[in-house]
Order: C-alpha cells, then sequence, then structure tokens
C-alpha cells in the first residue's frame, strides 16, 4: 500500500510547534515508504482565521525542511487543498448522508439547544435532538421552505465503536454515548469532522497522524467512514507535548510557536532533531541525527506515550551541539550573519568575522546572543562592567609596558601572544593572574570573554594596543 500522510493546520494564529512536530512524523512516515506528505489548510473556521496565518505556516515547513509533495503552494492532482476553496463539496456529501439515513436536518435553535443540553447534563446522558425523529419527508418540507437548519450525523445507539490505534490498545466508545454532531452548518459551513473526513477520503490520505487530543473525535470519523461505505485509514494518535510540570505545552509557560524559536537564532536541523526525540529513541541511542537519519531508521510503532516534554533548556543543548560539533566553522559563519542581516545587523562578511564568529562559537547557542558577547568586537564604544574596572584599576600599571610588548611583537598570533604574557609575568615576578586580567578588561570591558591570546589575536594589533593605552591613561 502507498503511504499517503497529511497535516491540516487551522490558519488561526502563530505557527505552533506542535503543527511541527506531527509534521515531521507525518513528513517521515510517508517518505520512508516512497509515498506522498500533503499539506492540507482547514480554514472554515471563518471566526478564528487570521489573514497571515496561511502565510507563516509555508513559512515554518520551508524553515524546517519539510517540503509537502501537495499543498496550496506545490498544487498537485487533489486540490484545491484549501477548506474555503472546496466549499460545495461538503454540502454534497452531507445531503448525500442524508438520503442514506445516516444523517438527518435539524432545526433546534441556539436557545432549545441550550436548554436540551442543560436537561441532558442534569439525567446524565447526551443531548437527545428532537428533529432526529422527524420522518423524511416532513423535514425536507421544512427545509425546501427555507426554513434553517444544520445537518448532523446520525449516530447509532446501540453497540460501540471501536479505535484501532497503532500506538495503543483497542479503545472503545459506546454509542449511546456520542452525540449526534454536526456535520454541516446552516450557512453551508462544514463543520471539522465532515471536512476532515471527506478530505482525507479524496486526497487518498492512508494513515491519520495526529496528536492525541484528537482521540475522542475519532469514533465520529469511524462512524463517517462506515456511513460512507469508505475503509478507515490507519490511526495513530501522538502523545501531546508537555510542560516540565507534565500540562499540556502552552505559551504561558513555553514559547510555542516556532516563530520565536526562529528569531532566536535556533538551527533548524536541531529543532528537527530535539522534536524526532518526542515519544521515539533512536534505536542505536544516538541523540544526534539529521532528518535523513531519522527517516531511515524510524518506525510508528516505536512511539512511545510517556508524553514528552518540551525542554526548552535541552533544544538549546542540541543546538549548541550543532553549532560546536556538526556545522563547519565557514557554515555557522555564514548562517550566523545571515540571522544578524535578518536583523538589520550589518556587518561585512570578511575574515574579521568569521574570526569572531570562530572564536564566540563555543560560548553561545543561539545565535540571538552572538551580539549582546560581542559589542567590544565592533565598536570602541563598548561599556566596562564593575568586575573589569576593579581589574583595570589593579593593573594599571603594568598596562603601558605590556602594551609596548604587543606592539613590537613580530607576529600577532596567539601564541607568541601566550609567549609574551609568560616571559612578562616571569622577568616581574609576577603571577600570570595579576598579568592578563587588567589586559582583558581594558580590551573587553567584561571578564567573560574568550581564551586572552585567542581574544587579542582575533582584534588585532591595532585595537589592541589603542585600548591598553587608552586604559592606562583612564
Amino acid at each position: 500500500m502507498s503511504v499517503v500522510t497529511r497535516i491540516a493546520p487551522s490558519p488561526t494564529g502563530d505557527p505552533h510547534v506542535g503543527t511541527a512536530y506531527i509534521g515531521l512524523f507525518n513528513y517521515a512516515l510517508a517518505h520512508q515508504a516512497g509515498g506522498k506528505f500533503i499539506l492540507r489548510i482547514e480554514d472554515t473556521d471563518r471566526g478564528r482565521y487570521v489573514a497571515s496565518s496561511e502565510g507563516r505556516i509555508f513559512q515554518m515547513m520551508q524553515w524546517l525542511g519539510l517540503t509537502p509533495d501537495e499543498s496550496p503552494l506545490q498544487g498537485g492532482p487533489n486540490g484545491p487543498y484549501r477548506q474555503s476553496e472546496r466549499f460545495d463539496l461538503y454540502g454534497d456529501y452531507a445531503r448525500q448522508l442524508v438520503a442514506s439515513g445516516h444523517a438527518y436536518y435539524a432545526f433546534e435553535t441556539p436557545e432549545e439547544l441550550s436548554a436540551l443540553r442543560e436537561k441532558a447534563q442534569q439525567e446524565g446522558h447526551v443531548i437527545a435532538i428532537p428533529s432526529r425523529d422527524l420522518s423524511a419527508e416532513e423535514a425536507q418540507r421544512r427545509v425546501d421552505a427555507g426554513e434553517a437548519a444544520v445537518i448532523r450525523l446520525k449516530a447509532p445507539q446501540e453497540g460501540e465503536t471501536v479505535v484501532n490505534d497503532l500506538l495503543r490498545d483497542p479503545i472503545h466508545f459506546q454509542n449511546r454515548e456520542i452525540d449526534d454532531k454536526v456535520l454541516l452548518k446552516a450557512d453551508g459551513f462544514p463543520t471539522y469532522h465532515l471536512a476532515n473526513v471527506v478530505d482525507d477520503r479524496l486526497m487518498g490520505v492512508t494513515h491519520v497522524v495526529r496528536a492525541e487530543e484528537w482521540i475522542t473525535s475519532t469514533p465520529i470519523h469511524i462512524l463517517l467512514y462506515a456511513a460512507f461505505g469508505w475503509p478507515q485509514p490507519v490511526w495513530a494518535h501522538m502523545p501531546l507535548l508537555r510542560n516540565a510540570d507534565r500540562s499540556k505545552i502552552s505559551k504561558r509557560k513555553n514559547p510555542t510557536s516556532v516563530e520565536w524559536y526562529m528569531q532566536e537564532g535556533f538551527l533548524p536541523e536541531a529543532m528537527l532533531n530535539f522534536l524526532a526525540t518526542m515519544g521515539w529513541t533512536h534505536p542505536d541511542g544516538q541523540e544526534i541525527f539529521d532528518l535523513a537519519e531519522f527517516q531511515r531508521v524510524f518506525r510508528l510503532e516505536d512511539v512511545t506515550l510517556g508524553g514528552p516534554v518540551f525542554d526548552v533548556a535541552k533544544l538549546r543543548w542540541y543546538n549548541g551541539k550543532y553549532l560546536r560539533e556538526v556545522l563547519t566553522e565557514d557554515e555557522v559563519a555564514r548562517r550566523l550573519h545571515d540571522f544578524l542581516a535578518g536583523r538589520k545587523v550589518e556587518l561585512p562578511e570578511d575574515d574579521y568575522f568569521r574570526a569572531v564568529a570562530r572564536l564566540l562559537t563555543p560560548r553561545i547557542e543561539v545565535f540571538s546572543e552572538f551580539m549582546d558577547k560581542t559589542g567590544y568586537f565592533w565598536s570602541e564604544d563598548y561599556p566596562v562592567d564593575e568586575k573589569a574596572q576593579k581589574a583595570i584599576d589593579g593593573g594599571r600599571a603594568e598596562l603601558p609596558a605590556l602594551a609596548a610588548r604587543l606592539k613590537n611583537l613580530p607576529t600577532f598570533g596567539a601564541g607568541e601572544i601566550k609567549a609574551m604574557f609568560h616571559a612578562y609575568a616571569e622577568e616581574k615576578g609576577l603571577k600570570l593572574g595579576k598579568v592578563m586580567p587588567p589586559v582583558r578588561a581594558a580590551v573587553a570591558g567584561t571578564m567573560e570573554s574568550p581564551d586572552l591570546p585567542d581574544l587579542l589575536a582575533a582584534l588585532g594589533r591595532e585595537r589592541v594596543v589603542s585600548r591598553l593605552e587608552r586604559a592606562a591613561q583612564s
């Protein structure tokens, strides 16, 4: 069987890390089997629709490298891929269910429904819809007369519906506890249940891999598949991403917008690697692996249901590993420069920039930290913090001589600079702890900076000597 998967986000706000997470597993499942991965936009909820959200979803998927085989952008044989462009289709299928006796027209007003719902809650059963008992002829007469009506699923009132989930034991739902859900609203718009099932069927989706919060909707979808006479897809409901306190991930406790991680300078490879470990472990115990490797060894059946914790600190660790161990120094410098340019930070992409990037990469985990840690590389107007000022005040007497020796070094490399410090300390009978801190403080304005000989070599002779002379006179 050819595998076809999909994600179907709603354009209602920020592109969510949960969409990226589910998208990754659907992408890998389809592509490891030589199948197709579809991106569909479910935009029928016009009350929550955000016009800019769709483009941001596309941008997220492009950034992650999870390019769909079919989508509103790519097109494909099963389009359109926006539900708002498939509007007439859903009414035809809803009326087909009415004709076959699996759905019915319902005429209850909002006020009547509210009273019925309150009564059902008091009596401990699902809401009973009086229109269900109307004859087909009477219902059609009222519709033809222009009376407002929705179309509801006629759920069986006996027996059970079983969800056979690839990741779980069979889940049993008693049919008498399943509501007659609205399929088509009075304004002609479909609900999620009808549109989702119709679109999955018409787009050839074979595996529905989605978050576990949709489990309670699945019996309704199974009933719809049966009513249409269609075979069910394979169901797999992924564990929800959790906060550290095991609550469902939310922006109150964690950044949930993928755009936030993009703007902070996380790498898409690190994000994918991290998301792949949410409920799944590499069979060889590897922590660092790329998308191609994940796609090669991943098996959906191996997903565990323990409630993976979306730990931003662990994601930062992954990102740091990629910066230091996976990408080349040149690649880090190039991407860092692109990131800064996107933030309107104009720095020349030259040997000096690459040297600074190479020096600072071990000291950052995300690109957004770079400018905060490197201000003294780009300007002579850098602040001097309290600890650095104390170091300058305590070693000011040594700064003129050290400046002179650095100025006269035949070559200005880290090795030569280090040797000069050792020779000077030995000659003066001083410990290096008395010689090097005031130099660090004077050239950087902080004691938190890279290894001093490397720092001075990167800054260059002219900057270093000028700064030491200025500090000596302050």
